[in-house]
């Protein structure tokens, strides 16, 4: 049954009020995780209050800029990968490899986007998907974001998905929290952006899917065809070798907004194995890799007839002229020292 309801607020205050209890008790190490999940559920339904109060008084301020919208959906979602894995849900992303520009506050986008996922997160249940897509529609000069997911949504509750304080049916033990909020917040905001958020759901266990829609400040430019009407060549293939996670996937991710075909490997093993899968044009390789270094990786590319012709680009913090000639001896093309400069690491791979 529909309702607008405040009996969410009594598990969130609970819970910490009995964990204080058990601290006076000496039960530290028990309550410690318990106060650290509560305290960041307390912060989301205030922040959401706050920003209805805000709101509602006209003071929520827009601070618009030129946004690439790919690379915002891009974002949000990935940092939100994390958290809907834990409770057992994939996230598939279907986004454009070229920039898609618009006028929009970032921050503000970005909370939006965050709502709706967080809510995807709650009603998706264990071995469900969220599925995202970024696309155009040429005709209303328009950016289009749609988030799908496996549960539904109740007829009699669609109407006033948005609305404050709206929730449909939950069990009795309110496993997903909340205040019904997120969903109202991200509306209020897109529409002062002059935006529209839409849901539609063919009821309970047929999906629902949220859009938003978005105007574009240009239109990316139409993939080229070939004379046989199949789009122009692939993307060219680029292998990152890299043992730092972080710094290897927003590597991969600078690479592919910027049109390249990304494979990330985080050893030297892993590398090679990569590089036989997928035949790279380039490598970017770290010296410093743990048990197989990165020189011993180029060596190995370097010999093997299969990838011999690969262009080898060492991207490493070791920066003497011995380690450059090094590198060079052991096959590498050139060798930089991180940070490298986007523009000339694109400037070479063109």
């Amino acid at each position: 049954m529909f309702r607008r309801t405040l009996q969410g607020l009594d598990p969130p205050f609970s819970s910490p009020r009995q964990a204080a209890h058990l601290k006076r008790r000496g039960k530290r190490d028990r309550t410690r995780d318990l106060v650290e999940r509560q305290t960041q559920l307390l912060t989301r339904i205030v922040d959401g209050l706050l920003d209805m109060a805000r709101i509602s008084k006209g003071q929520v301020t827009l601070q618009r800029e030129r946004i690439d919208l790919a690379r915002l959906v891009r974002e949000s979602a990935e940092d939100r990968r994390g958290l809907l894995e834990a409770v057992g849900v994939a996230l598939d992303l279907d986004l454009p490899p070229a920039p898609l520009w618009i006028q929009g506050d970032p921050v503000r986008l970005a909370q939006v986007l965050g709502n709706i996922l967080d809510n995807a997160g709650k009603f998706t249940p264990a071995g469900g998907r969220v599925a995202v897509r970024l696309a155009t529609d040429g005709a209303s000069w328009q950016a289009v974001v749609t988030l799908r997911t496996g549960v539904g949504i109740e007829p009699e509750v669609l109407p006033h998905i948005f609305e404050t304080f709206a929730q449909g049916h939950q069990p009795l033990d309110r496993s997903q929290g909340g205040l019904g909020l997120g969903l109202s917040v991200a509306r209020e905001l897109l529409e002062l952006h002059g935006d529209s958020l839409e849901a539609t759901s063919d009821g309970p266990g047929k999906g629902a899917e949220f859009t938003l829609r978005l105007p574009c400040e240009e239109l990316p430019e139409p993939e080229p065809v070939t004379e046989s009407g199949s789009p122009g060549k692939e993307p060219r293939r680029v292998l990152v070798v890299e043992d730092n996670r972080d710094a290897a996937e927003s590597l991969g991710l600078f690479l592919e907004l910027c049109g390249f075909g990304v494979t990330l490997a985080y050893n030297g093993p892993e590398g090679l194995e990569a590089a036989k899968s997928v035949r790279p044009d380039i490598v970017l390789c770290d010296i410093g890799l743990p048990g197989m270094d990165g020189f011993q990786v180029a060596s190995a590319l370097w010999q093997d007839p299969e990838t011999a012709d690969v262009r080898l680009i060492a991207v490493t913090g070791y920066g003497q002229e011995e380690d450059r000639k090094r590198a060079l001896a052991a096959g590498f093309d050139v060798h930089w020292v991180k940070p490298v400069d986007p523009e000339k690491l694109l400037g070479y791979m063109a």
